[in-house]
């Protein structure tokens, strides 16, 4: 955590670890902490990115059937796997440079230039940030409270430890009860056709996409790279593979069984399907329901609080004094104040907008799409410039085209579904 000062605007030139002798910004002393293991960088990945969207994949299977629903899993697992490692070499690259760069609006700053740091990277990461964490806040609900004590990035690596056992604990009973349901004669007919006018359909697609890419969405991997002790090289790749053995493990098992066990009738949210609506009650037993419910709520709040760390980096770095220490009285009380303020005004939103599905489409749309689609293989041609005839330069301009094209067009698909549906919902409505 020796770093320099590095505010947006204003960085002049980029530091070594070990200038000592630049002021000392707060927000990377206090929040990022340069001191973690493979591992610990594989817990961060796994719960930014294997987080509780994962249950609404049997519901973007719904518009897209089942071949195109696999290939669009199997193809964002590829693609995102794909630009983080990109992402990740071209960080190692500016570290071996003496540039290490621990955000990734530091990273848009020095690749493209200063206002797309400030404009358009720094502003996209942060709606993206704080609307998981008002999308979590909506599931959740009142497990916030205790989460914004924590203090640093890499003091979350046991808590990170344990959101790893539950997404694989609420997968796995999500898989069984689906199964479960599935197999039993009480469950639903199986359909598979998909629903709705030739309109709906295409625009359904669209829709589908943007939630897949939310699932596989993750928007902090400079960050958690920071965390990473030097020498960081082939410890985020590690973390990666990691991180995408849980994915492959979670996904696909509670995509898959979801889809199967429920067909075009697949919610939102899963669960949801656990219920009988004629009879109103379960198709699983009660206390498997009140479990299963609880894995997800207390990873929510894990996955609050790693998505809570790049706004609270920037809260550190405008209210706290880098020359006083981190639990002293002057940096304590702002810390507490300006949290406790963003959690709030989370819980707000979370509770005035009921149709958070749609929202946390139009964020993979508007947010997830940039930040782990197209920016990590445009920084990629950039720092690397591999030649116009080679095909990673090729495979790499696709890729930007094809998901900044897929991201407009799902941008629009996500407005239009929030207009269909602000028709019939008030604001905060109790849903």
């Amino acid at each position: 955590g020796e770093t320099e000062k590095k505010e947006m605007g204003e960085e002049e030139k980029s530091g070594d670890q070990g200038k000592r002798g630049e002021e000392v910004d707060a927000g990377a002393l206090f929040v990022l902490k340069s001191k973690g293991t493979w591992w610990h960088c594989g817990f961060h990945l796994t719960t930014s990115i294997v987080a509780p969207a994962l249950l609404s994949l049997p519901y973007a299977f719904k518009f897209l059937g089942w071949a195109a629903g696999i290939s669009c899993l199997v193809g964002g697992a590829a693609v995102t796997f794909y630009s983080y490692t990109l992402l990740s070499l071209t960080l190692q690259h500016h570290a071996s440079h003496g540039h290490r760069y621990l955000r990734f609006r530091d990273m848009a700053h020095h690749i493209l230039g200063p206002k797309w740091g400030r404009y358009y990277v720094g502003p996209i990461q942060m709606a993206v940030c704080y609307g998981v964490v008002i999308a979590n806040a909506l599931l959740g609900g009142q497990c916030l409270k205790a989460m914004y004590l924590i203090p640093s990035f890499h003091s979350l690596r046991h808590i990170n430890f344990f959101s790893l056992l539950l997404c694989l604990l609420y997968s796995a009973s999500s898989a069984a009860a689906s199964i479960f349901i599935g197999t039993t004669s009480n469950g639903p007919e199986k359909d598979y056709t998909i629903l709705g006018d030739h309109e709906t359909k295409v625009f359904g697609i669209f829709n589908a996409m943007a939630i897949i890419a939310t699932t596989y969405g993750n928007g902090i991997i400079p960050e958690i790279q920071a965390t990473l002790a030097a020498p960081v090289k082939g410890k985020m790749v590690k973390g990666l593979c990691m991180c995408y053995t849980v994915v492959i493990m979670t996904f696909f098992t509670v995509a898959i069984s979801g889809y199967w066990a429920f067909g075009n009738k697949a919610n939102g949210l899963i669960f949801t399907n656990f219920l009988n609506p004629e009879t109103n009650h379960y198709l699983v037993p009660t206390w498997f329901i009140f479990l299963i419910n609880l894995f997800t709520v207390l990873q929510l709040s894990a996955v609050a609080v790693v998505y809570l760390q790049p706004i609270n980096d920037i809260l550190e770095s405008l209210f706290s004094d880098p020359t006083k220490k981190e639990f002293s009285i002057r940096n304590v009380i702002p810390r507490l104040v300006a949290r406790s303020f963003f959690v709030v005004v989370a819980t707000v939103f979370a509770a005035m907008l009921p149709f958070f599905g749609d929202i946390n489409s139009l964020l993979g749309a508007f947010g997830f799409m940039p930040l782990d689609f197209v920016l990590p293989v445009v920084f990629f041609n950039l720092t690397f410039k591999p030649s116009k005839k080679s095909f990673i330069f090729w495979i790499n301009t696709m890729i930007a085209v094809v998901f900044s094209s897929l991201g407009v067009i799902a941008m629009v698909a996500a407005v239009r579904q929030i207009v269909i549906d602000a028709n019939t919902y008030k604001l905060f409505a109790d849903v």
